[in-house]
């Protein structure tokens, strides 16, 4: 009897001290897990169709180098553009070696060709991105009431990571006002189905200082901006402690630079490790 009560005891140890092993094993696999990784998106409206009044400004090429240097200097991990030409996005790509995806926005129901100079392709919305971009989807929103299109663009990347852009109505008039609304309205459904799908950001210039992100999403906006302050927004479904937005200064843009930064949780930053990217072939000028 005394040595199946020594057996028993025994046994009991040794169960205990496993259990208490595999609980310091977790506690110890848990304090080492990777951190999140910063991901940050950058904004920028930069009028380049070369027929808007802002294009005086823009001193081209200066306001590429500008966009060029923004982009790296900011680090981000993935950029919006607004008002963009496919050349000019093309060779900011290039220059910081980021993947690129473009949408046509089309003019009296015709693209629209960049001028002054030309040759830089048609106008239009575009995403850079340091991660490989797997799928991108494009679409005109469902209400249009000026001459220039409206439209949204999306990319997904290899990490599952959606980014998004739009360029929303002005609202100088009663039907302006109710397009831009709708839009909003309309965006505010394509944010949130992406987001069902895995962490999303959008960056875009909305032309409003109400949000059109889902409740589920945050809002930074550009209202530190000493140009057209607060209608530039960047909106995202990951962490974000609302302590990392800011503006740099545009020199030959009529929109600041707007930036935000949230944190890529761990899983989502191990899923494939990003590709090489694209040599910068400079260019003569």
């Amino acid at each position: 009897m005394v040595a199946l009560r020594k057996l028993a005891l025994g046994l009991a140890l040794a169960a205990f001290t496993l259990v208490a092993i595999g609980h310091v094993a977790a506690l110890s696999s848990r304090s080492t897990q990777a951190p999140g990784r910063a991901y940050t998106v950058l904004q920028m409206n930069l009028c380049l169709s070369g027929r808007s009044d802002c294009y005086e400004r823009t001193s081209y090429p200066s306001v590429v180098d500008e966009a060029a240097a923004q982009v790296l200097a900011q680090g981000a991990s993935a950029v919006t553009l607004n008002e963009i030409c496919r050349a000019d996005a093309a060779e900011i790509a290039a220059r910081t070696g980021y993947r690129l995806r473009f949408a046509t926005v089309r003019y009296r129901s015709a693209p629209l060709r960049c001028v002054d100079p030309g040759g830089r392709g048609v106008f239009g919305l575009a995403i850079l991105t340091e991660d490989v971009i797997t799928s991108s989807r494009d679409r005109a929103f469902t209400i249009q009431v000026d001459h220039e299109e409206r439209r949204w663009l999306c990319v997904t990347t290899v990490r599952d990571v959606t980014v998004c852009t739009a360029h929303l109505s002005t609202r100088d008039s009663t039907g302006q006002r109710v397009a831009n609304d709708a839009e909003c309205w309309e965006l505010r459904g394509v944010l949130a189905r992406r987001q069902q799908a895995g962490a999303t950001v959008f960056g875009g210039d909305v032309n409003r200082q109400e949000s059109c992100a889902p409740a589920t999403m945050w809002t930074s906006r550009d209202g530190a901006a000493t140009q057209a302050a607060g209608i530039q927004h960047i909106y995202g479904s990951m962490p974000w402690d609302g302590s990392s937005p800011g503006v740099a200064p545009a020199t030959y843009a009529d929109h600041d630079f707007l930036f935000a930064t949230a944190t890529l949780e761990p899983d989502v930053i191990q899923r494939q490790p990003r590709g090489p990217g694209p040599a910068w072939p400079p260019r003569g000028r």
